[in-house]
Protein backbone atom coordinates (compact mmCIF):
# COMPACT_ATOMS: atom_id res chain seq x y z
CA UNK A 1 0.00 0.00 0.00
CA UNK A 2 1.26 3.55 -0.92
CA UNK A 3 -0.08 6.85 0.26
CA UNK A 4 0.07 10.17 -1.88
CA UNK A 5 -0.98 13.59 0.16
CA UNK A 6 -1.05 16.19 -2.26
CA UNK A 7 -1.50 19.54 -1.31
CA UNK A 8 -1.93 23.06 -3.23
CA UNK A 9 0.61 25.64 -1.34
CA UNK A 10 -1.75 28.14 0.66
CA UNK A 11 -2.86 31.38 -1.15
CA UNK A 12 0.03 33.58 -2.26
CA UNK A 13 0.63 37.28 -1.73
CA UNK A 14 -0.19 39.26 -5.12
CA UNK A 15 0.95 43.15 -3.50
CA UNK A 16 4.21 43.23 -5.42
CA UNK A 17 4.17 43.31 -9.16
CA UNK A 18 7.67 43.06 -9.17
CA UNK A 19 7.83 39.75 -7.93
CA UNK A 20 8.71 36.85 -9.91
CA UNK A 21 6.28 34.17 -10.01
CA UNK A 22 8.33 31.68 -8.21
CA UNK A 23 9.42 34.36 -5.38
CA UNK A 24 5.60 35.10 -4.35
CA UNK A 25 5.07 34.11 -0.54
CA UNK A 26 2.25 33.59 1.41
CA UNK A 27 -0.56 36.20 2.59
CA UNK A 28 -1.63 36.36 5.72
CA UNK A 29 -5.27 33.79 4.73
CA UNK A 30 -2.32 31.76 3.08
CA UNK A 31 -0.45 31.70 6.39
CA UNK A 32 -3.46 31.39 8.24
CA UNK A 33 -4.43 28.44 6.57
CA UNK A 34 -1.19 26.49 6.10
CA UNK A 35 -1.33 26.75 10.42
CA UNK A 36 -4.64 25.58 10.66
CA UNK A 37 -5.01 22.76 8.18
CA UNK A 38 -1.46 21.57 9.54
CA UNK A 39 -2.23 21.37 13.03
CA UNK A 40 -5.68 19.72 11.64
CA UNK A 41 -3.24 17.02 10.03
CA UNK A 42 -1.23 16.31 12.68
CA UNK A 43 -4.04 16.15 14.85
CA UNK A 44 -5.62 13.03 12.65
CA UNK A 45 -3.35 11.23 10.41
CA UNK A 46 0.42 10.10 11.05
CA UNK A 47 3.05 12.02 9.18
CA UNK A 48 4.31 10.82 5.58
CA UNK A 49 8.09 9.41 5.37
CA UNK A 50 8.74 12.31 2.53
CA UNK A 51 7.68 15.24 1.95
CA UNK A 52 8.48 17.01 -1.49
CA UNK A 53 8.16 20.30 -2.60
CA UNK A 54 8.16 22.71 -5.28
CA UNK A 55 11.06 25.64 -5.24
CA UNK A 56 8.32 28.19 -5.50
CA UNK A 57 8.52 30.11 -2.34
CA UNK A 58 4.37 29.76 -1.85
CA UNK A 59 4.89 25.99 -1.67
CA UNK A 60 8.00 25.93 0.22
CA UNK A 61 6.81 28.24 2.60
CA UNK A 62 3.43 25.71 3.01
CA UNK A 63 5.68 22.61 2.97
CA UNK A 64 7.42 23.77 5.40
CA UNK A 65 4.87 25.19 8.32
CA UNK A 66 3.49 21.29 7.82
CA UNK A 67 6.74 20.08 8.48
CA UNK A 68 6.78 22.31 11.64
CA UNK A 69 3.71 21.05 12.54
CA UNK A 70 3.99 17.34 12.19
CA UNK A 71 7.81 17.35 13.75
CA UNK A 72 8.68 16.09 10.38
CA UNK A 73 12.53 14.72 9.94
CA UNK A 74 13.69 17.40 7.78
CA UNK A 75 16.29 14.92 6.24
CA UNK A 76 13.35 13.12 4.44
CA UNK A 77 12.57 16.94 3.47
CA UNK A 78 13.17 17.10 -0.59
CA UNK A 79 12.68 19.92 -2.88
CA UNK A 80 12.26 19.60 -6.43
CA UNK A 81 12.58 21.22 -9.06
CA UNK A 82 10.41 19.64 -11.35
CA UNK A 83 7.15 20.47 -9.10
CA UNK A 84 7.12 23.72 -10.04
CA UNK A 85 5.18 24.91 -13.52
CA UNK A 86 4.68 20.55 -13.93
CA UNK A 87 2.34 18.88 -16.28
CA UNK A 88 0.81 15.50 -15.13
CA UNK A 89 3.41 13.62 -16.73
CA UNK A 90 6.75 15.13 -14.96
CA UNK A 91 4.90 14.64 -11.45
CA UNK A 92 3.62 11.11 -12.63
CA UNK A 93 7.41 10.90 -13.21
CA UNK A 94 8.49 12.53 -9.72
CA UNK A 95 6.70 10.30 -7.73
CA UNK A 96 7.26 7.14 -9.58
CA UNK A 97 11.31 7.75 -9.01
CA UNK A 98 10.75 7.53 -5.30
CA UNK A 99 12.47 4.13 -3.67
CA UNK A 100 9.33 1.84 -3.13
CA UNK A 101 10.95 1.47 0.73
CA UNK A 102 8.62 5.03 1.07
CA UNK A 103 4.46 4.04 2.27
CA UNK A 104 3.70 7.61 2.16
CA UNK A 105 4.67 10.84 0.71
CA UNK A 106 3.33 14.56 0.73
CA UNK A 107 3.54 16.41 -2.29
CA UNK A 108 3.62 20.58 -2.07
CA UNK A 109 3.23 21.96 -5.20
CA UNK A 110 0.62 24.12 -7.92
CA UNK A 111 -2.63 24.41 -9.73
CA UNK A 112 -3.51 23.00 -12.17
CA UNK A 113 -1.10 20.89 -12.24
CA UNK A 114 -2.31 19.26 -8.44
CA UNK A 115 -5.75 19.34 -9.63
CA UNK A 116 -4.93 17.33 -13.02
CA UNK A 117 -3.01 14.77 -11.46
CA UNK A 118 -5.53 13.88 -9.05
CA UNK A 119 -8.17 13.27 -11.26
CA UNK A 120 -5.65 11.71 -13.59
CA UNK A 121 -5.04 9.23 -11.07
CA UNK A 122 -8.29 8.80 -8.85
CA UNK A 123 -11.94 8.48 -10.22
CA UNK A 124 -13.45 8.16 -7.62
CA UNK A 125 -14.85 11.85 -7.52
CA UNK A 126 -14.04 14.46 -10.15
CA UNK A 127 -12.67 17.63 -9.02
CA UNK A 128 -13.03 20.54 -10.46
CA UNK A 129 -10.26 22.61 -8.95
CA UNK A 130 -8.51 21.78 -5.43
CA UNK A 131 -8.28 24.98 -3.45
CA UNK A 132 -5.65 27.00 -2.02
CA UNK A 133 -4.00 25.07 0.96
CA UNK A 134 -6.44 21.81 -0.25
CA UNK A 135 -5.08 18.42 0.89
CA UNK A 136 -5.97 14.93 -0.95
CA UNK A 137 -4.75 11.59 -0.03
CA UNK A 138 -4.92 8.75 -2.25
CA UNK A 139 -4.01 4.94 -1.58
CA UNK A 140 -2.61 3.09 -4.02
CA UNK A 141 -3.06 -0.83 -3.88
CA UNK A 142 0.82 -1.53 -4.91
CA UNK A 143 4.16 -1.54 -3.66
CA UNK A 144 6.19 -0.09 -6.05
CA UNK A 145 5.05 3.61 -6.81
CA UNK A 146 6.47 3.09 -10.60
CA UNK A 147 2.57 0.69 -10.58
CA UNK A 148 0.75 3.80 -8.94
CA UNK A 149 -2.17 4.32 -12.00
CA UNK A 150 -5.61 4.77 -11.92
CA UNK A 151 -6.93 1.32 -11.45
CA UNK A 152 -5.15 1.11 -8.13
CA UNK A 153 -6.29 4.24 -6.43
CA UNK A 154 -8.69 5.28 -3.75
CA UNK A 155 -9.65 8.57 -2.46
CA UNK A 156 -8.94 8.52 1.33
CA UNK A 157 -10.02 12.12 2.12
CA UNK A 158 -10.41 15.79 0.19
CA UNK A 159 -9.98 18.37 2.85
CA UNK A 160 -9.67 22.46 2.30
CA UNK A 161 -9.84 25.53 4.83
CA UNK A 162 -12.88 26.52 3.46
CA UNK A 163 -15.23 23.50 4.83
CA UNK A 164 -13.04 23.28 8.16
CA UNK A 165 -13.57 26.59 8.75
CA UNK A 166 -17.23 26.01 8.32
CA UNK A 167 -17.52 23.05 10.08
CA UNK A 168 -15.30 24.13 13.47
Amino acid sequence: MKELILIRHAKSDWGNEYLKDIDRHLNARGYGDAYMLSKWYFENHLAPERILSSTATRALNTALIFARALNFNMANFLIEESIYESSVSNLLSTIKKQPDTLKSMMLFGHNPSITNLYNELCTDMFIDNVPTCGIIKINFDTKSWKDINEKNAKLNFFQFPKDYKNTN
